[in-house]
């Protein structure tokens, strides 16, 4: 975080964050650790990351960059203000055609500098019903280039239904977000495996999936 008002803002945004959504981690397929990671996770609101960043250790919190499409968090000096200054954001270009910076290789000088990730490999909010989108490729280069660094599947639950859309007042909810067992990418493993892979990772830890 940088300076004592983006400090100041951070605990404020955390204690928003626990007050309307109770939110709680659960540690199911690894322990709360300084190890280097890069959080997967689903993606149904601008506040996921927030969550995330919330039932994090405090130590682990400030090693830890959510990464987001610099379209919405650098439109307006609010966002500008906690998507750079509070959470340190790696903050991507998703346009193809205007990106003038590789997103691949700005999450790789973050990881080179011993920053976790935060990552969101739908690369889009999930309006849909489904409970995931097809997955994108930027996982799969990340886990080429950086394969030592432990890819832990991340669900949140409930964020959706705390913040619908179309609206603009939080209804109080409890969330729950759970972090599942590590994965690595194998020798040899394809991109469209992996992706795969990842993906049924990330489902077995919804509460649809636990319920069957």
């Amino acid at each position: 975080m940088g300076g004592a008002g983006a400090s100041l803002a951070g605990a404020l945004i955390l204690f928003f964050a626990r007050f309307i959504t109770a939110v709680r981690g659960r540690w199911a397929g690894v322990e709360p650790t300084d190890e280097q990671r890069i959080y997967f996770a689903n993606h149904a609101s601008h506040g996921d990351f927030v969550l995330i960043w919330t039932v994090l250790p405090r130590r682990m919190r400030f090693m830890t960059r959510p990464v987001a499409g610099s379209d919405y968090w650098l439109k307006g000096s609010l966002r500008r203000f906690i998507g750079r200054d509070v959470f340190n954001a790696v903050l991507i270009d998703r346009d193809r055609e205007s990106r003038t910076s590789d997103p691949i290789a700005q999450m790789t000088e973050a990881l080179d500098a011993g920053s976790s990730l935060i990552v969101f490999p739908e690369g889009t909010r999930n309006m849909t019903e489904a409970r995931l989108l097809p997955f994108k490729s930027g996982l799969f280069h990340l886990a080429q280039v950086r394969p030592n660094v432990a890819l832990v599947p991340t669900w949140i639950d409930n964020l959706n239904r705390v913040m619908p859309k179309g609206e603009f007042v939080p209804i109080p909810l409890i969330c729950t977000v759970t972090f599942g067992a590590a994965l690595r990418l194998t020798e040899g493993e394809t991109k469209q495996d992996f992706l795969a892979r990842a993906e049924a990772a990330l489902l077995a830890l919804s509460p649809k999936a636990n319920a069957s």
